[in-house]
């Protein structure tokens, strides 16, 4: 039997001109999976590496592959239906990728996800690959390069080894004079941490399958390509605990100000008399934000926990700012609800049969 979804899946979109990269990005992501099963929705199969991995089965236009990912290639009229087709409790996928090439343009198929009628999505943003190799002559080809990345919540400048470090610099500062508060990310061969993007999977056994690369996962993935720094060795991770529930208006002030190098979010926030009945799921990629209401479990204890990836940041800095967030105690106000309101512009709903799915769950758990 399968088990009920207790929750959303969320579905990223990832761009990139010609020759940028992403495909080599989308493939290192199948790789690296490590136990996460990824939905993968492309124009045509010619650029997922299916013959380097196990082929499970095909029925009509979708792959399922060994690992437990699914590869689908449809064309923009059929995405509605190829997501209602991953997002069947039987698929049992923990993410979502939208390869833009051949389907339409990035702020289109942006546009379609936010207008899905489908309950079991939530969109988890949008990744946009540059190569910065060719990032000059890609504007001179493509000036549409420059809406892409206004959009963008997430820019990887790829290929960054084939660049100086004066010539990377002078990139990465315009990419960022393009796409704003979007986290610019630089890689080689399209590899960055799974983590940026989604979070680990977990399984109803509890068991974590996703973790961080070591350096040996990266010898068997590229044996034929020597690289001197770990993966992950690029990237810090802060963490933040607080029994002090969180006051909305700072929280908000701090995530809106998050400063350059903080690529990604993650954890869940108590804001105390402001939603005495939820905690808040929080899922920050780049410039996009979203949190999830979920109710309190019963007994359960009153925590914000947060994690923060990203590159060059200030552990110390990032918690004081987060400490200097903790509401004053008090009894609930109709200003305490009133300060809900920034956070509310970034809330999307659970469905209901999420929620009851949840339910269901916990309902068992007791019995």
């Amino acid at each position: 039997m399968t088990p009920p979804r207790t929750q959303q899946i969320p579905v990223v979109v990832l761009a990139g001109f010609l020759g940028s990269g992403k495909t080599t990005l989308l493939n290192h992501l199948l790789r690296n999976r490590a136990g996460t099963r990824i939905g993968v929705i492309v124009n045509d199969f010619g650029s997922i590496e299916i013959d380097a991995m196990t082929v499970a089965g095909q029925v009509g236009s979708t792959v399922s592959l060994g690992n437990g990912c699914l590869c689908c290639a449809v064309d923009a009229s059929e995405l509605d239906t190829f997501l209602e087709t991953l997002t069947r409790p039987s698929a049992r996928l923990d993410v979502i990728v939208i390869e833009a090439s051949g389907l339409a343009e990035p702020q289109e198929l942006v546009r379609m996800l936010l207008a899905s009628e489908n309950p079991h999505i939530l969109y988890g943003g949008l990744v946009e690959v540059v190569d910065a190799a060719e990032f000059d002559a890609t504007r001179e080809r493509h000036p549409e390069i420059d809406r892409h990345l206004a959009v963008a919540d997430l820019v990887v400048l790829n290929k960054t080894d084939r660049v100086g470090e004066a010539e990377q610099e002078r990139l990465r500062e315009r990419v960022v004079e393009l796409s704003g508060p979007a986290a610019v990310i630089p890689a080689v061969h399209g590899r960055i941490d799974p983590e940026l993007l989604f979070d680990p999977a977990l399984r109803p056994d509890g068991e974590e399958k996703i973790r961080q690369l070591t350096f040996e996962d990266l010898l068997r993935e590229e044996a034929g390509h020597a690289h001197e720094d770990h993966l992950h060795a690029a990237y810090e991770s802060v963490d933040f605990t607080s029994d002090i529930p969180m006051d909305p208006r700072r929280f908000i002030a701090f995530l809106d100000s998050r400063p350059e190098g903080l690529y990604r979010i993650k954890g869940f926030a108590d804001f105390g008399t402001g939603d005495r009945d939820n905690k808040y799921a929080l899922h920050a990629v780049g410039r996009f934000l979203r949190f999830v209401p979920q109710p309190w479990a019963r007994g359960e204890q009153r925590l914000t926990q947060l994690v923060m990836i990203g590159a060059g940041i200030d552990a110390e800095a990032l918690r004081a700012g987060l400490a200097a967030c903790r509401a004053e105690p008090g009894p609930a106000t109709p200003d305490a609800e009133r300060a809900m309101w920034g956070v509310l512009r970034y809330v999307q709903q659970e469905p209901e049969d999420v929620r009851e799915g949840a339910d269901v769950q916990e309902t068992a758990a007791e019995a």
